[in-house]
């Protein structure tokens, strides 16, 4: 016999109202009630069909979550954290991973219009928004995570990038490193950008400029390990590098030791992100951590938090950007420049 909320109701010794309030997560349900009335639902294995909870207009209880590429490290790891955070709130997460494609971007927008999601977090590839403007236009609430999403997102949050980008150009110069190269990818990512505007505001207050700025399209080790390689070759003398990344940072300490060379004695190499790898790479690696984890758990909560005001009628106010402050964490592979 197929279960109902009848039966969930007559296990509860509650009414078939305050069942669907449990259910749909609207109106109040004090903490005991909705105790008896989830311990019925896990003793009847009861699994809500998600067809009726639409034709009803509840919420549908799925979050879209749009992100470039889940092969890169940074974004795998905020992936898990958004996820986790969300589950906790009864929540569940569509992934959708863009490969930095427009057209990605696009079918996987009218894939969560179909959903009928609550809410999108994105990182989208690309300086354009208009092809978000159906999510906006479905009152569907968005929040930008890593970057903004001007015109389209309700909030941002990000890593203070352009700090960041400070704070690698500071450490080396104050360690007397004057030609300094920079590697990373991808080109068109807002906050590789932000990162080098950091870079080159800092560098500029002593009066230099970077050797050489090589930036790719793709964002790999095996791209950046390339470019490090042909750095390395044009004896530009060059004494310390900057990955925009830490996956392009520890390309190039492989190029440098693939050389011949060492890190830090020949050049000093710093990165962004403070992944698990910085601390295993050999020599590990000085970089700016941004606290991934942290940025994605703000988004979600931020995100849960606009749900519930749409949801309930609230007043709408004005969308602000959360920067999360960075910090240098300084480990083997800087050091003073070479006499």
């Amino acid at each position: 016999m197929t279960t109902s909320i009848r039966h969930i109701a007559k296990l509860a010794g509650t009414s078939v109202s305050s069942v669907s309030r449990v259910l749909n997560n609207s109106g109040y349900a004090s903490p005991e009630l909705r105790d008896r009335v989830e311990a019925a639902i896990r003793t009847l294995n009861y699994t809500p069909s998600k067809g009726a909870r639409m034709l009803r207009g509840a919420p549908s209880r799925m979050i879209g979550l749009m992100l470039p590429s889940i092969e890169v490290p940074f974004f795998g790891i905020l992936a898990h954290a958004i996820e986790q955070e969300l589950f906790q709130h009864g929540y569940q997460t569509l992934i959708c991973s863009t490969a930095e494609n427009m057209d990605h971007e696009i079918r996987y927008i009218s894939m969560l219009l179909a959903q009928r999601v609550d809410g999108v977090i994105v990182a989208s590839a690309f300086g354009s928004t208009e092809h978000f403007g159906v999510l906006r236009d479905a009152h569907i609430p968005i929040i930008a995570i890593d970057r903004e999403l001007n015109g389209i997102a309700d909030d941002a949050v990000m890593a203070d990038h352009e700090e960041g980008g400070r704070l690698m150009a500071r450490h080396l110069i104050d360690l007397g490193h004057r030609a300094i190269a920079i590697v990373g990818a991808p080109a068109h990512s807002q906050p590789i950008q932000l990162r080098l505007q950091g870079i080159t505001a800092e560098m500029a207050k002593d009066a230099i400029a970077p050797a050489i700025v090589a930036m790719a399209e793709e964002h790999s080790f095996a791209e950046t390990y390339r470019l490090a390689r042909e750095l390395l070759a044009s004896r530009a003398g060059v004494t310390a590098i900057i990955g925009t990344t830490d996956v392009s940072a520890i390309a190039a300490i492989h190029a440098i030791q693939d050389r011949g060379f060492s890190v830090p004695n020949d050049y000093s190499v710093v990165g962004f992100d403070d992944l698990p790898e910085a601390a295993y790479v050999f020599p590990r690696l000085t970089t700016v951590a941004q606290p991934i984890r942290d940025v994605g758990r703000q988004a979600a909560r931020l995100l849960e938090a606009l749900i519930e005001e749409h949801q309930t009628g609230g007043e709408s106010r004005q969308g602000a950007i959360v920067k999360v402050p960075v910090t240098l964490i300084e480990r083997d592979s800087t050091g003073p420049v070479r006499s």
